[in-house]
């Protein structure tokens, strides 16, 4: 996995989207301590949402004030 400053990003941009495209995952850094902030995979491999294993078989509640609307799913 490759691994780059934003700055490197912003400068080389176009490269790395096609090197995303050609199968390259690449890491982003940002700050003195050049901290992972974020990953550039390829499409094909995009994060599925996650089921509450923790809550499986167990009963909950969401409180009325919950922040989720009407047009968004809660998934389990």
């Amino acid at each position: 996995m490759k691994t780059m400053s934003v700055g490197e990003l912003k400068t080389h941009f176009s490269e790395v989207l096609k090197e995303v495209e050609a199968g390259a995952k690449v890491a982003i850094t940002f700050g003195k301590k050049k901290e992972i902030k974020a990953f550039l995979v390829p499409k094909e491999e995009e994060i599925k949402p996650r089921k509450l294993g923790a809550l499986q078989g167990k009963k909950y509640f969401l409180r009325d004030d919950f922040g989720i609307t009407t047009s968004e799913e809660f998934e389990i």
